[in-house]
């Protein structure tokens, strides 16, 4: 399923959004221009640099938190296209309304706690991990909680495969949302139960314990943030 819009119109300008997209999209566009540049053994600088700016949980826990900063620097990181454009197109979507209900400068410190929340449930599933975590969709998955409390009736837009068949369909954003949080969890269960069954030998892939982490986190900040405020219902 990809989502293609939802039908609840902004009230105000979403400049934090917007910001957050292009500052995904400048990180981006530096990746894809240090791809090739070899630093060797193999490696490329982009390598280099998502070690680097990464999470990485084993370091992240040692050295009196050293490298505490790639909590935040990760946020900005992505694996590919499909990782960046799929991130980015939910944050370009949900993110407005969002912003539209917390306010700017709320919606800027929300997306970046979620993230940190997001953060911090997948390094203390997998503390011992070497491998470094990159991406927005922890903190994106924030967003997603708090539309789903903001807005349970909003219709989103979806384009639905199904072998060869092609549809455009409304889904109610508490159905839309709710199912991808399940699936998340579902999949970070497996990912848990599959390491475990190899002996605790680590499995790359989907960071979906972040997903969950900054799932809840918005849905927590919402009752913090927006308890005195009715939102819109559609």
């Amino acid at each position: 399923m990809i989502p293609l819009r939802d039908n609840i119109p902004s009230r105000t300008v979403p400049f934090v959004n917007y910001l957050l997209i292009a500052l995904n999209t400048l990180v981006f566009l530096f990746e894809l221009k240090i791809a090739s540049i070899p630093i060797g053994g193999g490696h490329s600088a982009l390598d280099g640099f998502i070690y680097n700016f990464g999470i990485v949980p084993e370091r992240l826990f040692g050295a009196f938190f050293s490298q505490a900063h790639t909590i935040f620097t990760s946020m900005f990181i992505h694996g590919g296209w499909m990782h960046f454009l799929g991130n980015m197109l939910y944050l370009y979507i949900f993110g407005d309304n969002v912003e539209d209900n917390f306010g700017h400068v709320k919606y800027f410190f929300v997306y970046i706690l979620c993230g940190v929340a997001a953060a911090g449930l997948q390094s203390f599933i997998s503390p011992a991990s070497q491998l470094p975590t990159v991406g927005a969709s922890g903190a994106i998955a924030g967003v997603l909680g708090a539309y789903v409390i903001l807005y349970p009736r909003a219709r989103i837009q979806t384009l639905i495969f199904f072998i060869f068949i092609i549809r455009i369909i409304e889904i109610p954003a508490l159905f839309y949302l709710g199912f991808w949080f399940v699936i998340q969890a579902m999949s970070g269960t497996m990912t848990l139960a599959s390491s475990a069954a190899a002996g605790g030998q680590e499995i790359g892939g989907v960071a979906f314990w972040a997903h969950v982490g900054g799932f809840i986190a918005g849905i927590i900040f919402v009752q913090l943030l927006v308890r005195r405020r009715r939102a819109r219902m559609f």
